[in-house]
């Protein structure tokens, strides 16, 4: 059933839940059968080459797994949708799937650790052209795009810094080239930002992170355009980056309270952005919902809410973060964010760990930062948790 004419909390709840039910099931079965059987030789030929819906082997596709699809393409309002083992599979997938040797890839430097990896170690040992621009400086994206571009890969708000770039100009300076957009939403969520909307080809989200929102269950999707959505299909469906039906199902129902947690988390990351804003032993807040931050007029109009993420630096730098940390009560120091639960900790040891201090410092990432993903706990209880471990400095 299509729910687009539907708001997204609903969306969330019901979207893909009609594909596939047994005996008026009120929840999503999880089919973890790893092939589909079929006495009528004609249907299976047919159902196996593409040209009739159905399922033969859960490398491919597999019924449960159809059903978180369904409810990221709604949400995202793309015309198809794949998924993926981990976020990274779908970043990896989509990348190399377009990224053939000669191709010419223009990004930012402010990308997650992993994906930056792929930018600089993995792709140019394919003869993929690279190129990572200052996050911000949208003059020279713009003529980098210009010089070539055959896929633009975008993420906003970045990680772990939440700098913000403007997806819609930026996708008219692709589109004149001729290059396909890919943006990362997995810190807006879709909840906060829908980047096709803005015109962007492909949007892609770690689902172990806000979609899923308890961290039990690992996954990634990918949405957009349905002829560039089934090339990555093809590609991942060969590569066996597949996502099973268990983490599958636990990540649609995740996404049941997507809309409520989204809401929580805004505010609160919010009012301590501003608090810590104000703490004089804080000496940076990156936060796009700040009316000071340099990305908050953009953010505005593209954004719906300013997410869940913050980033602050304490006066000290690292000496001060391995001060701070332990002391917090109501947090896991953990790599991951996006949970119902607070979590953080510093890029080193979290969305960067995969890069050596010299290629941290390179992408503009301090080694004092703090990435603190706010939960849903109660907002006064994480500002007084904050204060009396930042009194310990």
């Amino acid at each position: 059933m299509d729910f687009s004419s539907y708001k997204k909390g609903t969306k969330a709840i019901w979207a893909g839940e009609d594909l596939f039910s047994v005996n008026g099931s009120a929840t999503t079965p999880v089919v973890g059968s790893v092939a589909f059987s079929y006495n009528d030789l004609d249907k299976w030929y047919d159902v196996a080459t593409g040209n009739t819906e159905g399922f033969i082997y859960s490398r491919n596709t597999n019924p449960t797994v159809s059903v978180l699809e369904e409810k990221i393409r709604q949400l995202e309002s793309g015309e198809a949708a794949t998924a993926f083992a981990t976020g990274m599979a779908a970043i990896s997938n989509t990348l190399f799937t377009f990224l053939t040797p000669g191709k010419r890839v223009v990004s930012l430097k402010d990308t997650y650790g992993g994906t930056s990896k792929i930018f600089l170690d993995f792709l140019p040992e394919y003869n993929v052209d690279v190129k990572l621009c200052d996050t911000t400086d949208h003059e020279q994206i713009e003529a980098e795009i210009a010089k070539g571009c055959d896929l633009l890969y975008l993420e906003t708000p970045t990680n772990p810094t939440l700098k913000i770039v403007d997806i819609r100009r930026l996708v008219e300076a692709a589109k004149k080239s001729g290059a396909i957009v890919v943006v990362d939403n997995t810190f807006a969520t879709p909840i906060n930002q829908n980047p096709l909307v803005l015109g962007a080809d492909l949007v892609l989200h770690s689902a172990t992170k806000f979609l899923c929102g308890h961290s039990d269950a690992m996954g990634g999707v990918l949405t957009g355009k349905k002829e560039l959505v089934q090339k990555v299909f093809q590609f991942r469906e060969i590569n066996g980056a597949s996502l099973q039906a268990d983490p599958a199902y636990m990540i649609a129902r995740g996404m049941k309270t997507l809309e409520l947690r989204i809401e929580r988390q805004n505010a609160s990351a919010l009012t301590i952005a501003r608090y810590l804003k104000a703490h004089p032993k804080v000496t940076d807040v990156f936060y796009p919902g700040l009316e000071t931050h340099p990305g908050h007029e953009i953010a505005k109009t593209q954004m719906k809410g300013f997410g869940g993420i913050l980033s602050f630096s304490v006066d000290g730098g690292y000496d001060n973060v391995k001060k701070v940390l332990p002391q917090l009560k109501l947090v896991h120091l953990a790599a991951s964010l996006g949970s119902v639960s607070t979590l953080a900790g510093p890029p080193r040891t979290t969305s960067h760990v995969e890069l050596t201090q010299e290629q941290r410092k390179l992408l503009g990432i301090p080694e004092g930062l703090i990435r603190y993903s706010v939960g849903i706990e109660n907002v006064d209880d994480l500002l007084g948790d904050l204060e009396q471990a930042l009194g310990k400095m």
